[in-house]
């Protein structure tokens, strides 16, 4: 079961968000951190998510995280907020002329477990970690229900995020080199605009 956050948190979670990435696009230092309190001084894993509305839509824009966490939750959003508007592979950094039309998105997740028959993923309830080899892919819940996927399309783009063969998940218990976890998370981000 996921973390527990009420809406003060989240809200606070979120404004830090903003903050992080708004700094990151102007070149300035980092913001403060709030009081870390309740559920904001608990370590937990988090991705944060930047979306992008361009025309009436709205497309990913960075999303960076993490599946476990030694740090309060409010430092790890913090870093993973920056590193969405900076390091994500797939984008090039945030800038400052885009924020207006940037949209954060936050989940927090709880601790991953081993997935031991594939009935088990629930699409909408259950995020996945796929790994073989050195390569491992995630997917977080909200996508396959965000793209329409049943179970096996989310299996099979869950593969191709790894970077593997997008039918390498039939291996799954009969390979013990392929490994499936699932999760659940919080999910909360800033209103539609």
């Amino acid at each position: 079961m996921p973390m527990m956050l009420d809406a003060s948190e989240r809200t606070t979670l979120l404004q830090l968000a903003r903050r992080s990435i708004e700094a990151c696009a102007r070149a300035q230092p980092e913001p403060e951190l709030p009081q870390a309190t309740g559920g904001l001084a608990r370590c937990a894993a988090a991705f944060v998510s930047i979306h992008r509305l361009f025309q009436g839509r709205e497309g990913l824009r960075g999303c960076i995280g993490n599946f476990e966490s030694s740090t309060p939750l409010l430092l790890n959003v913090r870093e993973m907020a920056w590193a969405a508007a900076s390091r994500d592979p797939r984008f090039a950094p945030v800038h400052a002329d885009e924020l207006s039309s940037l949209r954060v998105a936050i989940s927090v997740l709880d601790q991953p477990s081993p997935v031991t028959a594939l009935d088990e993923i629930e699409v909408g309830t259950h995020g996945l970690i796929i790994s073989s080899g050195a390569r491992r892919g995630v997917l977080l819940a909200k996508v396959p229900v965000e793209q329409g996927w049943d179970r096996h399309t989310f299996l099979q783009h869950l593969c191709l995020k790894a970077g593997l063969r997008e039918d390498i998940w039939r291996r799954f218990g009969v390979d013990s080199t392929v490994q499936l976890h699932k999760f659940e998370e919080l999910d909360f981000a800033e209103p539609v605009n």
